[in-house]
């Protein structure tokens, strides 16, 4: 297709440079914006063709899913219906970004036109019908029955050999053994490393076998080599024993090494290849690899990598990677045996501080021992004697006070790392998102916006641009500006980290606004799966996510569904998710509320707003004392009249308007509420004012 481009695993990134420098790649968001431009910027009409994108890597499917959301290449991305993709791909379809073609095999008739066509003469009905009971009218099956001379003429007509009777993949095994040995040479090279540039396959196979293998191989206009179908190759593969195999990746590895890329996928194949061949790369380039593939996102090969230098070295590097990788993907207990086999005196400081912070990391929350995580990062300042390293320390321990419900001492710890002048960038990164979202919890909105911009500067990797964007969200919807803050998460959903927890995490943020503004079905919709993708992460987004869907089933008014699902987050609430003890109280007040159970309901609220008040958060007081009013609780505004004054927003102000109207019977007065509800976006809350108007006006 002129003027195109074709994608495979990694394949974006082919134009990218490696990690030279580590401030401009220390994020895979940076590497995204990297790549966009260098495919964008040589074409000024992209077209790019995806071939089977159900094998993308998860970071070259979210690269896809940008181009696709941004509207800067024209794409066709095929891929099989049945197998198992990224959910960022399937997203493409589900968010409207690409039509959905569905590709059908032939029917009844277009198999016998197929056959017509190839045979010179209508075939009889009978052999017809024989032929696509067989095929189930796949192109394929059609081909290799006809060109593997699978139809006989007999005195009486066409006939299928009995051969033919096989199922498709045992149809395509008997083709590719009828293959002569060089052409199965070429095929089981490319079975190995598909694609290859043909001066490689040529190196490899010889010249006149690449000649021969015409039509069972194809070049693309790049003169990169391809099996003509995938399943060639995978056939070819699956041929192979597991010697053979790792003779033939050893034999690419040392070819491609012959001219050296620069560019990070083709790093990263050259590294998967050798580990899973005769001749493995050398450990510390091994090690290097799978530090990229983390940097890239892909867990998976992140953890092959890393696993194969442990294989032949006890070295700090591989490890460290391992467990990253190993707890990305939710296995907390195992990163954390990983990670138990160091022995830390035997560690530089440097070592040190690169050991404790996943190890504390992942005892807080993958593990769910916040207690044993904080007294161990306690341990290791005692120990460590660099200014930096204690402010890195105190910048974690400032995250794990927040996580633990106290924000103020939080607040505190944060500050310190931010005033020192030797706190470095993965400090200030974790200082700063915790002191943005502590400070809006808290009322302080004037500081959100700076903490939140000097927590993404570094582009430090993580999730840490979730916890300032939901500092962020929460300052819009207090200040009223409901449809800005929907528009922010859904931008931290759409760019921020599309695969796995991110995209779960930025869903949570949008759920958040949407609920908010009454949008349910869609709230509902996205905590649905957000919340089974972050129950594997451990984080404290996974019970959150929980909560909100209780509390938007409840409002929903579906009684039996909000008590499962706030049962769960009752069991999944702990120390480490305490920030959110107000939600999990709010989330059980509209589960009552759902089944009946007014005052129920209402104590509940009150237990929000006391929850939300021991650990100082002003704001989410007042949030749970608008929800109280909404449940009808006349003694709402006392506590409504204090904390309006210690929080100024619009939100705060609405609410104590509610309060004072409820507490008054005043129907006037709430209906004037419910109007200026309804003008903030704040749906629900004036539907409920509304209601409460109506009701006040038949006992004048």
């Amino acid at each position: 297709m002129g003027g195109g481009h074709f994608v495979g695993a990694h394949g974006a990134f082919r134009r990218v440079p490696p990690f030279g420098d580590p401030g401009r790649y220390r994020a895979a968001a940076a590497l995204l914006r990297a790549a966009r431009e260098s495919l964008t910027s040589a074409d000024g009409d992209l077209l790019l063709v995806v071939d089977d994108a159900h094998d993308l890597d998860s970071l070259s499917a979210t690269l896809v899913y940008q181009l696709a959301l941004t509207g800067s290449a024209r794409l066709v991305v095929t891929v099989h219906s049945e197998a198992p993709m990224p959910d960022v791909v399937a997203a493409l379809w589900t968010d409207q970004l690409l039509s959905r073609i569905e590709v059908r095999p032939l029917d009844a008739a277009g198999t016998a036109a197929v056959l017509a066509s190839a045979l010179g003469t209508p075939p009889p009905g009978a052999l017809a019908d024989e032929i696509f009971a067989r095929s189930q009218g796949n192109p394929l099956y059609l081909r290799h029955l006809i060109e593997g001379d699978g139809l006989v003429q007999a005195g009486d007509g066409w006939r299928c050999r009995d051969v033919q009777r096989l199922p498709l993949f045992a149809l395509i095994d008997v083709y590719l053994r009828g293959l002569p040995q060089p052409v199965r040479g070429v095929l089981d090279y490319l079975a190995v490393a598909e694609p290859l540039p043909r001066t490689d396959l040529t190196a490899l196979a010889g010249e006149q076998a690449v000649e021969q293998a015409a039509g069972v191989v194809l070049f693309d206009d790049q003169e990169q080599a391809r099996a003509a179908h995938p399943l060639y190759a995978q056939r070819a593969r699956a041929a192979l024993g597991p010697e053979r195999a790792r003779s033939l990746r050893a034999a690419v590895v040392a070819q491609l090494s012959t001219h050296p890329s620069d560019h990070v996928g083709d790093q990263l194949r050259l590294a998967a290849l050798a580990a899973d061949s005769d001749t493995p790369a050398p450990v510390a380039a091994t090690v290097s690899a799978a530090q990229q593939a983390l940097r890239l996102g892909d867990l998976v090969l992140a953890e092959r990598l890393s696993r194969a230098a442990l294989d032949r070295s006890e070295g700090l590097a591989a490890r460290l990677v391992l467990a990253y990788a190993l707890a990305w993907q939710g296995h907390g207990r195992e990163a954390g045996a990983v990670l138990a086999a160091v022995d830390p005196d035997t560690l530089s400081d440097t070592e040190l501080m690169a050991w404790a912070l996943p190890r504390a990391a992942n005892q807080f929350w993958m593990l769910d021992e916040p207690e044993r995580a904080t007294a161990f990062l306690q341990t290791i300042r005692n120990r460590v004697a660099a200014p930096t390293a204690k402010a890195t320390l105190d910048a974690l321990a400032a995250t794990f006070a927040m996580n633990s419900g106290t924000p103020l001492r939080a607040l505190r710890i944060a500050g310190e790392v931010l005033a020192s002048p030797h706190a470095d960038e993965v400090g200030v990164g974790w200082a700063a998102s915790t002191a943005a979202l502590c400070s809006a919890r808290t009322g302080r909105f004037g500081e959100v916006e700076a903490l939140a911009a000097r927590a993404v500067a570094g582009e430090h990797p993580g999730l840490l641009r979730f916890t300032s964007g939901f500092a962020r969200v929460t300052a819009l919807v207090m200040a009223g500006r409901l449809d800005a803050a929907r528009s922010l998460a859904q931008r931290y959903t759409d760019f921020a980290e599309l695969q796995q927890p991110g995209r779960a995490i930025g869903e949570v943020l949008v759920a958040y606004v949407a609920i908010a503004q009454g949008d349910f079905d869609t709230a509902v919709a996205l905590l649905g799966p957000a919340s089974d993708a972050l129950a594997r992460t451990g984080y404290s987004w996974g019970p959150l996510s929980l909560m909100l869907l209780a509390h938007a089933l409840g409002q929903q008014g579906k009684q039996v569904e909000a008590a499962k699902v706030l049962s769960r987050a009752e069991s999944r609430h702990g120390l480490k998710s305490a920030l959110f003890a107000p939600e999990l109280a709010l989330a059980k007040a509209w589960a009552r509320s759902a089944r009946g159970d007014e005052i129920g309901a209402i104590d509940a609220a009150r237990e929000a707003v006391q929850a939300a008040e021991r650990g100082g958060q002003s704001a989410i007081a007042l949030r749970a004392l608008q929800d109280a009013a909404r449940l009808g609780d006349i003694r709402a505004v006392y506590r409504a009249e204090r904390l309006a004054v210690e929080v100024d927003c619009v939100l705060g102000r609405l609410t104590l308007a509610h309060a004072r109207a409820l507490a008054a019977g005043d129907a006037d007065a709430l209906a004037e509420v419910a109007a200026d509800l309804a003008d903030a976006g704040l749906h629900p809350a004036a539907a409920d004012a509304a209601a409460q108007s109506r009701r006040a006006q038949l006992v004048r």
